[in-house]
């Protein structure tokens, strides 16, 4: 059987973390969670991750960019996503990619819409 693919999710809305983190399970993913910026630079060192997904505004309003940053600064590769309830306007406004993010989820997620393009981006 194949290894699960592992997607970390840092947000500081315990509501999103859930809902996210249940759509995953229930597509056969590990999901590992974390609260604030702190958190998720920890686990990303701490464990293999295939994905990120990051908010953009939780401690401080840069938290997200500066935990893109962090990760780049110990993986290249790794595709990394900004969660955002303002993403379509972020990403129309910003270039998003010379953020370290590899693209955005407007939240609320739509379920098929975060699997289907986390499976795409993973080869899955």
């Amino acid at each position: 059987m194949a290894e699960k693919k592992v997607i970390l999710v840092i947000d500081d809305d315990p509501d999103i973390v859930i809902s996210i983190q249940a759509i995953l399970e229930k597509e056969g993913f590990s999901v590992i969670t974390a609260m604030n910026r702190e958190a998720g630079v920890k686990a990303f060192a701490e464990e293999k991750v295939d994905l990120v997904l990051c908010d953009m505004m939780m401690e401080h309003i840069d938290s997200g960019t500066k935990v893109a940053s962090e990760i780049r600064k110990k993986n290249l590769n790794v595709p990394i996503y900004l969660l955002s309830s303002i993403g379509n306007a972020t990403a129309s406004n910003i270039e998003i990619e010379s953020l370290g993010f590899n693209g955005v989820f407007q939240k609320p997620v739509a379920p098929a819409s975060l699997v289907g393009s986390i499976k795409k981006v993973l080869n899955m």
